[in-house]
């Protein structure tokens, strides 16, 4: 496998969703907290960059809905600070 830097970045954003996903399934993180969706929407933006190599429109669509949920967690979690 020739591995370049666009699928380390795309493997990177994977791991940094499914970890997210992973510490809030063991009641490690809740999903409601600043961390969980800005480690998602991390996540999502780093597989949009590898997409924009390796075009995949069915990814791309899932990763931007992922991103879109993600911002709006940000967003959340702002207002209630404030």
């Amino acid at each position: 496998m020739n591995l370049e830097l666009h699928d380390l970045i795309g493997f990177a954003g994977v791991l940094l969703i499914a970890g997210c996903y992973a510490l809030h399934q063991l009641e490690k993180i809740d999903s409601s907290r600043m961390a969980y969706s800005v480690g998602n929407a991390a996540g999502a933006t780093m597989i949009l960059i590898s997409l924009g190599v390796e075009f995949n429109p069915s990814a791309f669509l899932m990763e931007a809905f992922w991103l879109a949920m993600s911002l709006y967690g940000v967003a959340k979690c702002w207002r209630r600070r404030s």
